[in-house]
């Protein structure tokens, strides 16, 4: 009875029937309560996301299974401390980490989001070097700013691992056909002595049919990418070495995935797979800060910090993909632990996330959740071996179902094939967070033409024009993406605030009505929805939105940098200042709430907090001009003229389009009474910006401060014939009715 029910809850949840699943476990429980079938109906309930159900399900229990599925339903509920007992208890040191790399992966994970870097590099770290295949422990190192060269990482040594692994399974799972083998020829010997040659008979046809109903169930275990054999939380188990006594190796996780089968009753060796999306948290955090704000008063009008005023048009401030953490309806905690332990559906959704990143595409990208760990399955058989457990397959490891044996020369050259195009895609996703986005665009265009067009490496090509103020070349990447995956939410986070800067207001708008309607649950959704209500400048519904997104996802940091913004849009700094903080506190790394917070306290004339934000967001994007020029501006309030034209040079060589930095660095050189060099900075200026008022405004204080009343009356007539703000009107005919008075009289009135 328990190993039809077994097979039934594992055939359902092959058919992604939960519900079904749900029940049938229920039933098995109840008549067979171990733990093994506990793991099994925990894992039900992770599938259909129903994580306090799996939390109460397995509270108290000790195997190295359940322990790692207790620390999954913990994590989605945003219990990390609970999560991190139950990996690593501490008053059992010398324990093992279960599953291995997943097991390291989830660890470095709740690490991350208590803030403690160090410790979840070195989990991320290890769960690379335990499977060198987990593509997310390497996106993970690059979004903590810690990763390796590709190359390194995905080198010579990680083939030799994958290589050592499949041997290694493979002397293990012979070992094991073979004495199964074995066991089944007593069997029979018994059934036959035992039976009179009618029962023989009716016995021997009774196990064709179950062989064959169980091999068919194996063949699509195995076959099926969704499988349960695909858990999320595979990995070798302890589980496996506590019932056999032998500690197996990591195994290589590609061996699995083309076609390995260790699911023979009893087996200690099964393959693993990472954690999937569900325990990702959403990568990404493009936010454009660089629309630049003038900061004068008297010639550029006050604009919020992502906007672009019309000096600085075409230059915009960079920003970095990830998840992000506080209040689940807008309010910003400051506590370590983001979430609540009150789950709905609409939490535990957010909560299912990945760099930048977006959750709600990678679990259709990577395959459907799957829940039951091989360890548990095989676990699960060999605990009831003395019952009715029968093993699934027959078949040894490197075999697929169909009866087609794979070579270890095959699945060398396959994982070999693997590593090669990993060099290539992390090489690319490295330099993407480290900013050095030409780079990044060079590694994409190595990849064949196949990989290329697919939706996620469309997406950070997008987003690396993006960086680097091509709005063009950004709306046609994401474009091509959308193309390619329209139902992916991966980057539209970004896109959204491309449309934003060039003014699309059509096209935002069509796009976030289709994001919506593809996933109301997803933060990327309700962003672009923001993004559209601020390019109407109603910010007080824009706030609403990027709340929202806050809400169905804690985690998500550019949610927390968006609402900052429309805080400073509403002239609420204070707010504005939580909701940054609140975006460094799930992202360091997050440049662009650094950028927000020292925005904000130049606005304040608090010039000296105001530097040391600009340099924290500079160490983190040195190459970004807009910060550049905004770090110069506060040297300059400073009177640190020397410092802060240096800095305004760097940033004119940074991002030549920009024309902010070049008319601040005339402002500096005013001040230090360098009129000639400032005149000629402004005339090359005239070029790129050929109709901003601002320019002609200072070329005619200029010439008034050379006594060159003629043309100083001049350039201020040119200044209002380009028809500027009427701030700038008054400062402009206030200071045409002062032509003819000394400026030393002009500062005393």
């Amino acid at each position: 009875m328990e190993s039809v029910l077994i097979e039934c809850v594992q055939n359902s949840l092959v058919h992604f029937m939960h519900h079904n699943a749900i029940f049938m476990c229920e039933r098995l429980c109840a008549e067979f309560p171990s733990e093994t079938n506990m793991q099994l109906l925990a894992g039900c309930y992770l599938q259909n996301q129903q994580a306090y159900a799996a939390y109460h399900v397995l509270k108290g229990t000790s195997m190295a299974q359940s322990r790692y599925l207790f620390a999954l339903s913990c994590f989605q509920m945003g219990l990390l401390t609970e999560a991190e007992t139950a990996l690593c208890p501490p008053n059992e040191p010398a324990v093992e980490v279960p599953n291995g790399a997943a097991g390291h992966y989830l660890l470095g994970l709740i690490y991350r989001y208590t803030d403690r870097r160090k410790i979840s590099i070195q989990h991320f770290n290890q769960a690379l070097l335990l499977d060198p295949l987990l593509w997310a422990a390497y996106e993970e190192l690059c979004i903590l700013g810690a990763a390796d060269e590709a190359a390194a990482v995905f080198g010579e040594a990680s083939l030799l691992c994958i290589e050592k692994q499949h041997l290694y399974q493979g002397n293990q799972s012979r070992n094991l056909q073979a004495s199964t083998d074995d066991q089944n020829v007593a069997s029979k010997n018994i059934v036959s002595d035992d039976l009179s040659p009618r029962q023989s008979k009716h016995t021997h046809s009774n196990n064709l049919r179950e062989i064959s109903g169980n091999y068919y169930a194996a063949a699509i275990q195995n076959l099926g990418g969704a499988s349960t054999n695909m858990s999320f939380y595979s990995t070798p188990s302890p589980m496996a070495s506590q019932l056999s006594g032998v500690v197996p190796p990591p195994v290589c996780r590609n061996f699995q995935q083309i076609g390995a089968n260790a699911s023979v009753a009893g087996a200690d060796n099964s393959p693993r797979s990472t954690v999937n999306s569900t325990i990702q948290a959403p990568r990404r955090k493009f936010v454009d800060e660089g629309k630049l704000r003038k900061i004068s008063g008297r010639l550029f009008p006050d604009s919020g910090p992502r906007r672009n005023s019309r000096l600085a048009g075409e230059s915009t401030g960079n920003t970095n993909p990830n998840v992000s953490a506080a209040s689940g309806n807008g309010t910003i905690h400051s506590s370590k632990y983001y979430g609540s332990s009150k789950l709905s559906s609409m939490t535990l959704r957010s909560m299912t996330s990945r760099k930048a990143q977006s959750w709600a595409t990678e679990n259709y990208g990577e395959g459907i959740r799957n829940d039951i760990s091989d360890d548990s399955r095989l676990n699960m058989t060999v605990s009831h071996s003395s019952g009715d457990a029968r093993p699934l397959e027959q078949e040894g490891p490197g075999t697929f179902a169909a009866g087609v044996n794979l070579s270890s020369t095959s699945i060398l050259s396959g994982a070999s094939e693997i590593l090669t195009l990993f060099r290539i895609l992390g090489e690319g996703y490295r330099l993407s967070c480290l900013y050095r986005c030409q780079d990044a665009l060079d590694a994409y265009n190595k990849l064949p033409h196949k990989h290329y067009h697919t939706g996620w490496v469309l997406s950070q090509i997008g987003r690396a024009y993006f960086e680097m103020v091509d709005y063009l070349e950004a709306d046609h990447a994401f474009g091509l993406a959308r193309l390619a995956s329209p139902y992916s939410l991966e980057g539209m986070d970004v896109y959204s605030t491309v449309l934003f800067h060039l003014k699309e207001d059509m096209k935002l708008s069509y796009l976030a009505q289709e994001l919506v309607s593809t996933d109301r649950l997803a933060p990327q959704s309700w962003c672009a929805m923001g993004n559209c209500y601020s390019l109407q400048k109603d910010h007080e519904t824009a706030l609403k939105n990027f709340q929202r997104a806050v809400q169905v996802n804690p985690r998500f940091a550019y949610g927390h940098t968006l609402c900052g913004h429309e805080y400073i849009a509403l002239e609420d700094f204070e707010n504005a200042i939580k909701s940054y903080q609140s975006a460094l506190r799930v992202d360091a790394r997050h440049y662009n709430a650094w950028y927000g917070l020292g925005m904000i306290y130049l606005r304040q004339e608090k010039f000296e907090f105001s530097e040391h934000h600009f340099r924290m967001a500079l160490g983190i994007n040195p190459h970004s001009s807009v910060i550049m020029s905004y770090l110069g501006t506060s040297l300059h309030a400073l009177k640190k003229n020397e410092e802060a034209l240096e800095v305004m040079e760097l940033a004119v060589i940074a991002d030549k389009k920009n024309p902010f930095p070049m008319y601040q660095k005339a402002n500096i050189l005013v001040s230090m009474e360098s009129f000639d060099a400032a005149l000629d900075v402004l005339e090359e200026l005239k070029e790129h910006a050929p109709r901003e008022s601002s320019v002609y405004a200072l070329m005619g204080r200029i010439y008034k401060r050379c006594n060159m009343y003629d043309k100083a009356m001049l350039h201020f007539g040119v200044a209002l014939d380009l028809r500027p703000s009427a701030t700038d009107v008054a400062t402009i005919k206030a200071a045409i009715e002062k032509l003819h008075v000394p400026d030393e009289m002009e500062d005393e009135l």
